[in-house]
């Protein structure tokens, strides 16, 4: 019987949830890009550390299926670029030689999801060609694939960091929303405390805090930690209120009647009813966690060179001479707003589908 509800309540949700149209979009898009960090290395055409100085600052490279006779290929190819200008950076295509895009080609070598080594790269082009799609950086790195690998640090650090801060918000709020008293005041004022700090200030003055010469995993790790510790003050209180009120149910006293014990009926009771709250809440807090690691690597204090993620890979942009000659190093920006979007876009259509006052 619980198994028929609990399906019924899922029938529910999902249909309403399919309602919401720019939801579902969000939820596709996320999907894909997700998809695209777990198997960056091997979608990837290059290392995202290999370096090309002859083609510094190359602009997106055209795809063809029509040669400069005319003639249509149902393989699609590319053209060599020479350098027409070398102080100001400007490519010519040399419409000499084809070089055909091919699948499942032999590259730099990888170990997908850290374990299997493989060289096998979804795309690539004939030997003597290169295929640069968003363009490549001033070192000739080659943008998309540092989108992808910067997407495996980007997009991980709103997953774990809320994982963290949810688990200590909800740990927190719970114990101080069902006993109360003396260890609710206790909760509650440190985390006013640290809610009294304004959150980027915090933030910067504890990476501030931190050696500039830790390695870039350590950085990640902290980035993490420091995001999290600034995030479950706020998330607790919400809780604790929901606690309060869920706490005086009937069947929360039903279940101190057959003399359930406290932590029984809190993790059994309590904290399950306050689910819906956090799956919604924490869709629409990973992108202020995504923001928060681009804002340190852009300003050079999170995730550093060589390692790539969307905020270290916009310094470049900073340069007025650089975002107007090239503008497709605004590239990991664009992917920065689409991620937000698509974020903020489930978060809305679950929330509509999770509240029973939005159901017809």
């Amino acid at each position: 019987m619980n198994d028929r509800v609990l399906l019924s309540r899922r029938e529910i949700v999902w249909r309403q949830f399919k309602k919401h149209k720019l939801g579902l979009i969000g939820g596709i898009m996320l999907i894909i890009l997700y998809t695209g960090a777990i198997f960056a290395p091997f979608i990837a055409p290059y290392s995202f550390m290999e370096q090309n100085r002859r083609k510094t600052f190359h602009p997106p490279t055209r795809i063809h299926f029509i040669d400069e006779k005319g003639h249509f290929s149902i393989r699609p190819f590319v053209y060599s670029y020479k350098m027409s200008n070398p102080v100001y950076k400007k490519y010519k295509e040399v419409k000499t030689k084809k070089y055909f895009v091919r699948f499942f080609v032999k590259g730099s070598k990888y170990r997908l999801f850290g374990l299997i080594p493989l060289n096998i790269h979804l795309f690539g082009v004939d030997k003597g060609g290169y295929i640069f799609l968003f363009g490549t950086d001033k070192f000739g790195r080659d943008l998309f694939t540092r989108i992808l690998y910067g997407s495996q640090i980007s997009l991980s650090v709103g997953f774990i960091g809320i994982f963290i801060s949810f688990i200590i918000g909800a740990i927190f709020g719970g114990i101080s929303g069902y006993f109360g008293g003396w260890i609710d005041n206790i909760f509650m004022r440190f985390a006013e405390i640290i809610m009294s700090f304004p959150s980027l200030y915090l933030l910067l003055a504890l990476r501030a805090m931190l050696p500039s010469t830790l390695p870039s995993t350590t950085v990640y790790l902290l980035i993490i930690f420091i995001l999290s510790f600034i995030s479950w003050p706020g998330f607790s209180r919400v809780i604790r209120g929901l606690v309060l009120s869920i706490k005086e149910q009937d069947f929360t006293y039903a279940a101190k009647a057959t003399g359930a014990s406290d932590f029984y009926i809190i993790v059994k009771h309590i904290l399950p009813n306050t689910m819906t709250y956090i799956i919604i809440a924490g869709t629409l807090s990973i992108p202020y966690y995504i923001l928060m690691e681009s804002g340190l690597s852009f300003l050079g204090l999170g995730i550093q060179e060589p390692l790539a993620s969307w905020g270290n890979m916009l310094i470049d942009a900073k340069n007025t001479r650089v975002l107007t000659s090239f503008p497709w190093m605004l590239v990991p920006g664009v992917f920065i707003f689409i991620t937000i979007l698509a974020f903020n876009f489930l978060g809305d259509a679950l929330r509509d589908a999770f509240d029973p006052k939005m159901r017809t």
